[in-house]
């Protein structure tokens, strides 16, 4: 791994002040837990002189609102996350989310901004010797390669799958992430924070190299609203999703869905919501019959490559479960 300077400022403004305003490989980046920056410097993705640390600014706090919303500090840790008392009742999609992220020690030092600002995870782009379409290479290697991991929405010219646990349920969830530059604070719905590879392929979100994501926004649920978070993964722990649902379903007083959002995690570069299948839920009873259409509808659009045609079967599996847990 290259040297780098530390820098520890004491404020929001003095922290921006360090970052450069336009990306470069050797330019100084954002220090929030470290689980994922670090790991991407020793692999030489990244080679940045200085790492500006957030943890002396502040942004470690849990906020609930009086009207049931809440504000997540981006650099609460995950295992925060996933011990707060609120969270069991209010959003217990959030907190199934945050369990199921690696290990217990990486829970407690991974933080949420970091979890949200994940790089991908193919193996051709985390390979320090492959030269990928992503790092400036002539051919996205994992379309006619090893894909098994692969996205099968959104993909090309890249095909990596996004793998953030928290993205899919704060997408669900409806939430905003606050972005603080020199110009000052922005709000953005976490719907329009990432790209798709073919709107960028040197960044995944909408962040400028001088911004800092500093919070997320949660607004309050409707009124009976019920959530869950589902996710497949080939180890017990210490793993990424190949695939996963986050669901929240709103019933009447029949029984009759009134209300459902249903967003995919893992099967492509970003967290990926299917309307369509929230469609196929929404004047119907909870029942097997509407479950099962659900999953027809959500991966009616999927366009799989050669070895990961398994995750249409996992997606229609877990929001089938999903819903059955909810009801």
């Amino acid at each position: 791994m290259k040297d780098f300077d530390l820098k520890l400022p004491d404020s929001l403004d003095a922290a921006v002040g360090e970052l450069p305003s336009e990306y470069s490989r050797d330019g100084a980046q954002v220090l929030a837990g470290g689980q994922d920056i670090v790991t991407v410097m020793k692999d030489a993705i990244e080679r940045p002189a200085a790492l500006v640390s957030l943890q002396r600014l502040g942004l470690d706090a849990i906020e609930w609102d009086g009207d049931g919303g809440v504000t997540i500090g981006a650099t609460v840790t995950i295992q925060a996350l996933a011990e707060d008392p609120n969270m069991e009742f209010s959003l217990p999609a959030l907190r199934e989310a945050a369990r199921s992220i690696g290990s217990p020690q990486i829970r407690s030092q991974g933080t949420v901004g970091g979890n949200l600002n994940q790089r991908p995870r193919c193996p051709y782009y985390r390979h320090p010797s492959v030269s990928c379409f992503k790092k400036g290479g002539s051919v996205c290697l994992a379309e006619f390669g090893f894909n098994k991991y692969a996205a099968i929405f959104g993909g090309g010219p890249s095909y990596y799958s996004h793998p953030s646990d928290l993205a899919t349920v704060l997408l669900m969830l409806g939430a905003t992430v606050s972005i603080t530059g020199p110009a000052g604070e922005r709000r953005v719905p976490l719907s329009e924070l990432y790209l798709l590879p073919e709107d960028a392929l040197d960044t995944e979100t909408v962040l400028s190299p001088d911004e800092i994501l500093t919070s997320v926004h949660i607004p309050a649920q409707p009124p009976g609203a019920r959530s869950s978070y589902l996710k497949f993964k080939e180890r017990a722990s210490y793993d990424f999703a190949l695939a996963a649902v986050a669901v929240s379903v709103t019933r009447g007083d029949d029984g009759v869905v009134t209300e459902a959002r249903v967003v995919l995690g893992g099967v492509a570069p970003k967290p990926w919501e299917v309307p369509a299948a929230a469609r196929a839920l929404v004047g119907e009873p909870m029942g097997p019959q509407a479950w099962t259409a659900a999953g027809e509808a959500a991966v009616a659009d999927a366009d799989p490559l050669e070895h990961n045609g398994y995750k249409i079967h996992l997606v229609k599996g877990l929001l089938f479960r999903a819903l059955e847990a909810l009801a």
